[in-house]
């Protein structure tokens, strides 16, 4: 077994000057920094006008549902390419028709009941 000590003693000199350095810096400006508390500073930025209404306003259920399919698409491709990089046979393709299958049939029925229309 080898000895690890002087690499956790360099990784722990590492880890209290960052910290310490970091805390310094960020104490040091709330310090040194001057505090002008201003409306325009907690309104939203809307490309330079005015903003027309509240920033924080509420959105859709739909805009949700639709972020979630396209999360649960994306991760199926990023599931997929190792498939396509790995010598598999025939097992890996059966796998990949069945996971393509549970997405699809997914799919399907968020369709079939409505979820994508936007009426």
């Amino acid at each position: 077994m080898t000895d690890l000590s002087h690499e956790v003693d360099a990784l722990s000199v590492v880890a209290a000057v960052s910290f310490t350095l970091g805390a310094a810096l960020l104490g040091g400006s709330a310090l040194v920094a001057p505090s002008v508390p201003a409306l325009e500073k907690v309104l939203a930025y809307e490309c330079g006008f005015e903003p027309f209404e509240d920033a924080r306003s509420r959105f859709d259920v739909r805009f949700y549902l639709v972020a979630l399919l396209f999360i649960i698409f994306d991760l199926e491709v990023a599931f997929l390419f190792p498939l396509v990089g790995t010598p598999t046979g025939v097992a890996g393709t059966w796998f990949a028709v069945g996971f393509l299958g549970v997405l699809t049939g997914g799919f399907v029925y968020e369709w079939s009941r409505g979820a994508l229309q936007w009426s």
